[in-house]
């Protein structure tokens, strides 16, 4: 049983900041066996990849939000976070953690004055 659980979203005025958390509840191997990675769906468009980091640490994120986030994880306590800086309206969305086949249950995120 896999389940991952995310965290951190809530409404932010424009160029603010937020930190999502996703904590993995699954056996390590499984964990470690995948990349991590945030999408992010907004009202009538589709679910979009914002960032990916690897078991080893490597990046990729889309271009939007490059500068601009950080995504990282931590092996040991099985939880990945992303790091919001310069927060845009555009930004407003649910942000899902991603691992393997299994998805959380997403956090909203709203960047408004």
């Amino acid at each position: 049983q896999v389940r991952l659980e995310e965290s951190g979203g809530g409404l932010v005025q424009p160029g603010g900041s937020l930190r999502l958390a996703c904590r993995v509840r699954a056996i390590t191997s499984i964990f470690n066996a995948y990349p991590l990675d945030w999408y992010r769906q907004a009202p009538g468009r589709q679910r979009e990849p914002v960032a990916s980091v690897t078991r080893l640490g490597s990046t990729n994120y889309t271009d939007s939000v490059k500068g601009r986030f950080t995504i990282s994880r931590d092996n040991y306590q099985k939880r990945g976070y992303l790091q919001m800086n310069s927060l845009k309206p555009e930004d407003t969305a649910v942000y899902y953690c991603h691992l393997g086949n299994f998805w959380g249950q997403g956090t909203q995120v709203t960047v408004s004055s």
